[in-house]
């Protein structure tokens, strides 16, 4: 049976929103119109941090417990006014040499990839066209490890990127772990950057080898926390601020205060994931925590 649709227009751009009632998040009870409204809603902030960046859905057209997959290519059917931009993708699964990506730059846009089930949204750490702006480091927790080792870890890290004039902001990965969001020039490539991550995550791990690792190997890592450095790798994505995550309930990826990633690290505050209604109120008190990785950055240092 097909679902009902509806024709809407958005700052001047026609679309049609379909299936509004299905279930995303059948746990939870929440339907793609659920969805659609959280992106609207959270669009003021979130936008910014997808302009001008090549974006990967993951899609999850019968929600969460259905199958998903990865979507980098515009769909068949693309609406014209959506942002197009062709980006060689070298060593691509399907022998591509080139993909044309979408670019969401304004909200008729990112309403339309929510349409399309695009629960999860993912951006390189590169805007079209230049070298790295960002530095992120995932920090990816080994059971029985979880959010509150990372936060630990986070003020490390934090820390030790403070001594060469870096300033790195927090966010949940709104899954088990979080990421650190360095910005940074813009004049380095990513093999420069991910030369640097890796040089910090491994002094951090010879500081601390019962807690921390570097290396990727599953093996090492229960109990310990993963400092994952490869995302600053050109191919590589990392989840969007304020996108949501296919979990049972809709969390999403949260920015956070130094000062609670320091209470959730000693205990004083509940180190969990926030849900999306928790993470529009926290824009309401806090605005844009991530606002600071729109301006840019320092070089990395280069030894």
């Amino acid at each position: 049976m097909v679902g009902e649709r509806f024709a809407v227009q958005i700052e001047g751009r026609d679309l049609e929103l379909s299936n509004l009632d299905k279930l995303m998040y059948p746990e939870a009870g929440f339907t793609k119109g659920e969805v659609i409204d959280y992106y609207t809603r959270i669009a003021p902030v979130l936008l910014p941090h997808l302009r001008d960046r090549a974006l990967t859905r993951i899609r999850y057209p019968n929600g969460v417990d259905g199958m998903h997959f990865f979507e980098k290519n515009a769909p068949g059917g693309t609406p014209s006014w959506v942002r197009l931009e062709t980006l060689p993708v070298p060593g691509s699964t399907k022998s591509r040499e080139t993909i044309d990506f979408v670019v969401v730059d304004e909200l008729a846009a990112l309403v339309w990839v929510a349409n399309l089930a695009s629960l999860e949204l993912h951006t390189p750490q590169w805007r079209i066209g230049e070298h790295p702006d960002l530095m992120v480091v995932d920090l990816d927790p080994g059971a029985p490890a979880g959010l509150r080792e990372c936060c630990a870890v986070a003020m490390l890290m934090r820390d030790r990127l403070a001594g060469d004039g870096l300033s790195a902001y927090p966010k949940t990965s709104g899954k088990k772990g979080m990421q650190l969001c360095v910005p940074i020039s813009g004049t380095q490539d990513s093999e420069v950057v991910s030369r640097y991550a890796k040089k910090v995550a491994e002094e951090l791990s010879a500081q601390v080898p019962g807690s921390i690792t570097a290396k990727m190997a599953k093996a090492v890592r229960p109990g310990k926390v993963f400092i994952d450095w490869s995302q600053n790798a050109a191919a590589k994505t990392t989840v969007a601020p304020y996108s949501l995550r296919a979990m049972a309930a809709p969390t999403a990826s949260t920015p956070l205060t130094w000062d609670e990633v320091s209470a959730m690290a000693l205990g004083d505050e509940e180190a969990r994931q926030f849900g999306a209604s928790e993470v529009l109120e926290r824009v309401e008190d806090h605005g844009d925590l991530l606002a600071d990785l729109l301006v840019t950055g320092p070089p990395l240092p280069v030894s």
